[in-house]
């Protein structure tokens, strides 16, 4: 194969490009090689390292680096420009074979050769012995033109430092995204930067993210409504029956079968006591129909007093136990307090969902004060209301939501680490259907190979950061198109606020980095600085004092 491409092989293959019409004047750069071999996916190209070295010197950066890994070359085909980017490189004989990825294809400019109008996908291959030109500054700034749809611009291009890098919102949110990196790649602050950014740009937007670790509060003070178990007041009738079993039943097998049978026929008669029930024509144990716990527990001592064993009694007296001790449990208050039995649906929806938004589009759900038994129920209700106010909302003026899970492996788990939640089978289900209601899913995490098997298949845009465990790196690459696999290499080696952005949310797969945030734009999640922190001492009697007495009431 070398044999065809010798040293002679590109001065044999320059005239062909320079004897065409007019081309002097419109490919003022030598061309750094000639094509190889062409596949539908992969091709290769032989490049002259004689022709990167003059090009080394080239007042445009982009043009000096051309021919490395991760750059960008150029093929003509007719009176189009195909765009490739660089996946590897090997030393052949004399010269360097690259295999490279297409991207897409542009316009050329006939009077200047420039590229324009670039688009995804390749409409037609260059054939071998075509010769490869390297990309400028020019071409960059054309490939990753925003156009003239709706987009946020969160940093540059690499390895540019002018060339704005874009996310198309409505391709981004119609069909999902993910946030992905290690622990301490900046994940966490390029969250709070993406979505200031879509605040910024939809105002009366609705947006709601949960916060397992109550990062964001201090991220979102001025732009954003921040609930925690202080002010969440959510209702605990506003839980389905699947979500009811996870809280009240603690046996398993076929005893769960009977309490859950129990249980579904004394809360439908819970129920059945409110007004708003003789309203509604057929009453069932999902509909969010207030009711008392109080109730629950009486009618639950009269079926209990129908028995006529003390055996039959046991599922009755484990329920009742067990809504007695969630009752007298301070740490519950926030959702099972004697207070939220009114009708307050229509104000907890309104004030989560921001309806309407009052300048603030996006609410801050800290779950990090919620008791860990229940910190999947809750985060599952205010999924499946954001997915029930989707589905019964139809007919109406449209009002798409946002839901971003943080440290989503928690709740969307694979196989192997499924606790058989009902928080998971939401979540995947608004994974699966939820563009159809308008419900848009973001899931930001460390562990994607934690996530539930197709979860991130059905995330349209995918945001990698560093990640530095070679079983994420994979499963990232299974589901990344094929075109921006030769990105996905660099993954491991990306620093710190850089990240490969691919899917429908960008116009060609990106390396980019994030511009940085104000400070009072950050989320609180700085890692602790040990050298400096360990010098700091006295005080230390009075921080115990205070950190047992919220320890003991279990509150902040």
């Amino acid at each position: 194969m070398d044999g065809q491409f010798g040293a002679r092989g590109f001065e044999n293959a320059a005239p062909s490009v320079s004897s065409s019409e007019g081309l002097p004047s419109r490919a003022p750069v030598d061309p750094i090689g000639v094509v190889l071999e062409i596949a539908g996916s992969s091709s290769q190209v032989l490049i002259d390292p004689a022709a990167l070295n003059a090009l080394a010197g080239n007042s445009d950066s982009t043009v000096a680096n051309a021919g490395g890994v991760g750059s960008q070359v150029k093929v003509r085909v007719g009176a189009t420009w195909l765009i490739a980017n660089v996946r590897s490189l090997k030393l052949q004989g004399e010269h360097i074979a690259a295999y490279i990825d297409f991207l897409g294809e542009g316009d050329e400019e006939r009077l200047t050769g420039k590229l324009y109008k670039f688009r995804r996908g390749v409409t037609r291959y260059p054939t071998p012995g075509a010769p490869v030109f390297p990309v400028s500054t020019a071409d960059l700034k054309q490939i990753y033109a925003a156009e003239d749809r709706a987009h946020i611009e969160i940093g540059n291009v690499y390895p540019t430092k002018d060339i704005r890098a874009a996310l198309y919102v409505d391709a981004m949110l119609g069909k999902h995204f993910a946030l992905l990196g290690s622990t301490g790649t900046g994940k966490s602050t390029a969250a709070a930067l993406i979505l200031h950014r879509i605040c910024e740009l939809a105002p009366q937007g609705h947006i709601v993210m949960v916060d397992p670790h109550g990062e964001y509060a201090s991220a979102f003070k001025t732009t954003g409504a921040l609930y925690d178990v202080t002010n969440l007041q959510m209702p605990y009738w506003l839980m389905n029956f699947e979500e009811h079993c996870e809280v009240f039943l603690t046996t398993s097998g076929s005893d769960r079968q009977v309490d859950a049978d129990i249980l579904a026929k004394c809360i439908l008669l819970a129920k059945g006591k409110n007004r708003l029930a003789a309203e509604i024509g057929k009453l069932t144990v999902d509909a969010p129909v207030p009711y008392l716990l109080s109730d629950l527990t009486q009618i639950l001592q009269l079926e209990m007093g129908k028995m006529d064993k003390a055996t039959d009694t046991a599922p009755y007296l484990r329920l009742r136990g067990k809504i007695d001790e969630i009752k007298a449990d301070p740490r519950y208050a926030f959702m099972f307090s004697g207070m939220l039995v009114a009708d307050t649906m229509q104000g907890f929806l309104a004030r989560v969902f921001r309806l309407p938004g009052d300048g603030k589009p996006i609410s801050i759900i800290d779950v990090s004060g919620v008791p860990s038994e229940i910190t999947s129920v809750v985060v599952a209700v205010l999924s499946r209301m954001v997915f029930d106010f989707a589905i019964w909302s139809r007919g109406e003026s449209k009002r798409p939501i946002l839901l971003v899970c943080e440290e989503a492996h928690r709740y969307v788990p694979n196989e192997r680490n499924a606790d058989n939640s009902s928080v998971g089978r939401i979540l995947s289900r608004i994974a699966k259907e939820g563009r159809k209601y308008g419900v848009s899913l973001g899931l930001i995490t460390q562990r994607p190979s934690d996530l539930a098997e197709g979860v991130l298949s059905q995330c349209g845009t995918i945001l990698s950061m560093r990640l530095n465990n070679e079983r994420d790196q994979a499963f990232v690459k299974a589901a990344m198109p094929e075109g921006a696999r030769g990105f996905l290499d660099s993954i491991p080696a990306l620093r710190n606020r850089e990240c490969i952005a691919v899917g429908e949310g960008v116009a060609t797969p990106i390396r980019l980095l994030f511009d940085s945030l104000e400070d009072n734009k950050r989320p609180a999640s700085d890692d602790p600085l040990f050298s400096e922190l360990w010098r700091d001492t006295g005080g230390e009697e009075q921080i115990l004092e205070r950190t047992i007495r919220r320890w003991r009431a279990q509150g902040k």
